[in-house]
């Protein structure tokens, strides 16, 4: 399985750590957070990942080139202008077709095999083996990795798992494009397992969310389904605060779950 780490965001929230430096390369408790991501992916037996970047791009470029790239196959997806999820997943859409004369594409790529997609500001024991079974066994488009949280912004699943909707905020109204008996508010991690199938389906262009775009297809019947991930350890690291306690849970140790 391959994969990609987004890493492109300005971090603002994360000031004045990335006046100088790109989000991924801020610290956690002497590893900068792309370090973290990449080593977990190596760890679950990932060898080949894209890394798109905007913010202090060199950067991001001069550490990967410092580290051998981890002993991994990393290419990374340069934007000019910052394309969100969705848009920076499908401009380095290239990495996981395969298509022959695409820049550094694989010719041989498998197009049925499913692939990684993981902020770089999140921090988990989520097991992605697991999650890719569960996501081969639901014969998925899309599944995302969620868990039941207080958050305002939520999105909705039906008794089957499957995406429903979203709410986008606090004052904002929900968006439902299927209707269900029930609905399930989750939040989610940031964490995906896609069909490469999903790249020849995304019918938006320049700056989208990936979640604009799943909410589209399942509108459409698509399946986006979502992996229950409430057993295992998980925490945002898009802010100076929680950037301080995961370091105090990883000196601890992270615990197998939640």
């Amino acid at each position: 399985m391959k994969a990609m780490v987004l890493a492109a965001g300005l971090g603002t929230r994360l000031r004045p750590l990335t006046n100088d430096r790109p989000k991924a390369l801020v610290e956690l408790n002497g590893r900068a957070l792309l370090e973290i991501t990449l080593l977990r992916l190596r760890e679950s037996g990932i060898r080949e990942a894209i890394v798109n970047a905007h913010h202090f791009a060199e950067q991001v470029v001069a550490f990967l080139k410092a580290h051998d790239n981890f002993g991994m196959r990393i290419e990374v997806s340069r934007e000019d202008v910052l394309l969100d999820t969705g848009g920076g997943l499908k401009k380095a859409g290239w990495f996981f077709l395969g298509k022959p004369g695409d820049p550094g594409g694989d010719p041989h790529g498998d197009l049925d095999e499913p692939f990684l997609l993981h902020n770089v500001d999140v921090i988990s024991t989520i097991d992605f083996t697991k999650m890719l079974h569960a996501h081969r066994e639901s014969k998925a488009l899309a599944t995302l990795a969620v868990h039941r949280r207080e958050s305002s912004r939520q999105l909705f699943f039906n008794d089957e798992m499957r995406l429903c909707g979203r709410l986008a905020g606090k004052d904002q109204e929900p968006e439902i494009v299927c209707r269900a008996v029930h609905l399930e508010p989750l939040a989610f991690t940031g964490i995906h397992i896609i069909s490469p199938r999903l790249l020849g389906l995304m019918k938006e262009d320049g700056i989208f969310s990936i979640i604009d775009c799943y909410l589209r297809l399942a509108g459409t019947q698509e399946k986006i389904a979502a992996f229950r991930a409430d057993e295992y350890y998980w925490r945002d690291l898009g802010c100076v605060q929680d950037l301080h306690q995961a370091g105090i849970d990883l000196e601890r140790q992270l615990p197998n779950h939640a």
